[in-house]
C-alpha cells in the first residue's frame, strides 16, 4: 500500500467512507440514535457530574430523541438525511448518546435487536466506556459480532491522568487497555475516541495520546476537536482560565501530524466535528466544517504526506 490507494475521494488517509464502500459495495450511512441509557460517570456508579465537556445530550447532540422508540428515531433521522442529499444506500445504527452498554444484557438486546430488524440496517456502532464492559455484555457483543457488522466506539479522550482527573473522566489507562483486550479477544473492531484541545494540554501531550492509540490493537480512531458548549461543567474551567481554544491553523497542523504517526491500515472515522451552533461557546471557526476538512487535505498535499508516513519510518527504523 502506498498511502494513496485507500481513498477514491482524493484523501490521504484511510477514510471510513472508503472502508465501508469497499466492504459493502455501496454507500453506507450512520444514523445516530439515543437508546435512553445513562452514564456510570453521572449516576454514581463510578462518579457524579459526568465528563466536564459532555453536554446534557451525552455527546449525542445530533442523535434522535430518546422519547421515541428506536425504529421511530431511525425513520426520523433517515428522513432528514434523505431530504438533504443522501438518497440511496444502507445504514449502520449508531448508538451514540451516553454509555450504550450501561444496562443489563436484556435491555441491550431489546435496543440493538430492534435496530437490526430495520430494513436496510447492515450493522451497529456502539459508543461506550471501557469501565462498562462486564463479561456478560462482552459475550453478547461477541454474539453480535458473529451476526452483523460491528464497531465498539470506546472513549479514551486522553492518556494523561492529570487531564483525566481535570475532566472527571473517572477511569485510568489500565482500565482502557483492559477494555480493549476484552473486545479484541473476540475480534470485535474497536474505535478509540480522542479529543484535541482539552484543558491544559499542549502539543506534545496530544501527540502522545495519538501515538498511544497508534500502538494499541484498535482498528479505528475518531479525532475530535474540543467544543465548549453552554451548560457544561467545563465552562467553569474556561472562566477560570484553565482552557484556551486551539486556533484553526494550529488544529490542522496537529491533525496532520497525528495522521502521519497512525498506522495506514487504521480507519479514520472522524478528524473534526461541529457542535450545535446555538450552544457553542467556541472555537467558532469549527462551524465551517468543510473548510477544516479541505484545509487538512491541502496541508497533507502541501507536505507530500499521508497517513502512516512517520509510522512506517518508526517501524522500519
Amino acid at each position: 500500500m502506498t498511502g494513496f490507494e485507500y481513498s477514491f475521494d482524493d484523501k490521504r488517509y484511510h477514510t471510513l467512507n472508503y472502508h465501508l464502500k469497499n466492504t459493502f459495495n455501496e454507500k453506507i450511512f450512520k444514523v445516530a440514535l439515543d437508546a435512553g441509557f445513562d452514564c456510570p460517570n453521572r449516576d454514581g456508579t463510578v462518579a457524579y457530574g459526568g465528563c466536564t465537556f459532555c453536554s446534557v445530550a451525552g455527546s449525542g447532540d445530533f442523535a434522535g430523541s430518546r422519547v421515541d422508540p428506536i425504529p421511530v428515531q431511525f425513520e426520523k433521522i433517515r428522513g432528514r438525511m434523505q431530504q438533504q442529499k443522501w438518497k440511496n444506500g444502507k445504514y449502520i445504527a449508531y448508538f451514540q448518546s451516553f454509555t450504550n452498554t450501561h444496562a443489563p444484557v436484556s435491555v441491550l438486546r431489546e435496543k440493538f435487536e430492534a435496530a437490526l430488524e430495520i430494513e436496510g440496517v447492515v450493522g451497529l456502532s456502539i459508543g461506550t466506556r471501557p469501565d462498562c464492559l462486564p463479561d456478560d455484555v462482552v459475550e453478547y457483543l461477541a454474539e453480535l459480532n458473529e451476526r452483523t457488522y460491528l464497531w465498539v466506539e470506546l472513549g479514551l479522550q486522553t492518556i494523561h491522568d492529570r487531564t483525566s482527573r481535570l475532566i472527571n473522566r473517572a477511569h485510568d489507562m489500565q482500565c482502557y487497555h483492559e477494555g480493549v483486550a476484552k473486545l479484541r479477544k473476540h475480534d470485535i473492531n474497536v474505535c478509540s475516541h480522542i479529543i484535541n484541545g482539552l484543558p491544559e494540554e499542549d502539543y506534545a501531550m496530544m501527540m502522545e495520546t495519538a501515538q498511544a492509540v497508534a500502538d494499541m490493537d484498535v482498528q479505528g480512531i475518531k479525532i475530535h476537536l474540543l467544543h465548549l458548549l453552554k451548560g457544561t461543567p467545563m465552562v467553569k474551567q474556561y472562566e477560570k482560565g484553565r482552557l484556551s481554544f486551539l486556533g484553526q491553523d494550529e488544529y490542522i497542523k496537529l491533525v496532520c501530524d497525528q495522521l502521519e504517526i497512525l498506522p495506514e491500515e487504521m480507519i479514520i472515522h472522524r478528524i473534526t466535528g461541529d457542535g450545535p451552533i446555538d450552544q457553542l461557546i467556541g472555537p467558532m471557526w469549527s462551524t465551517d466544517k468543510w473548510n477544516v476538512l479541505n484545509s487538512i487535505d491541502d496541508e497533507l498535499k502541501r507536505r507530500g504526506s499521508y497517513q502512516g508516513t512517520r509510522y512506517k519510518e518508526k517501524t522500519n527504523a
